[in-house]
């Protein structure tokens, strides 16, 4: 898990939860399984993700988190994820300082 304050990354805790995808298309949706990966990302805005169904998606924008997918370096990846959580508009720090939620 990340912080993004200030334009700045620190990951704050590393957890482990078991691996959701199956690569199979016609999978049942596993509610247990992922409400245990739900509640391991209690706190988080946004979830970076290599792949999501459109199920899995809908549920983590219930329980108050954006899913971003995204490959390749991190910090780009976080960035996106701060772009999208972010209510205020801001998407990037300003040089008048960083957005509301990120003090």
């Amino acid at each position: 898990m990340y912080d993004f304050k200030k334009g700045n990354p620190r990951q704050v805790k590393e957890v482990q939860v078991e691996k959701y995808c199956s690569f199979d298309p016609d999978h049942p949706f596993r509610h247990e399984q992922f409400n245990a990966i739900v509640a391991a990302l209690d706190g988080c805005r946004a979830v970076v993700t290599a792949q999501i169904g459109e199920l899995p998606k809908q549920e983590l924008q219930k329980a108050g988190m954006v899913a971003v997918n995204a490959s390749g370096p991190i910090i780009p990846a976080l960035q996106a994820a701060h772009d999208a959580a972010c209510g205020c508009g801001c998407k990037k720090p300003s040089p008048d300082g960083p957005c509301p939620h990120s003090a």
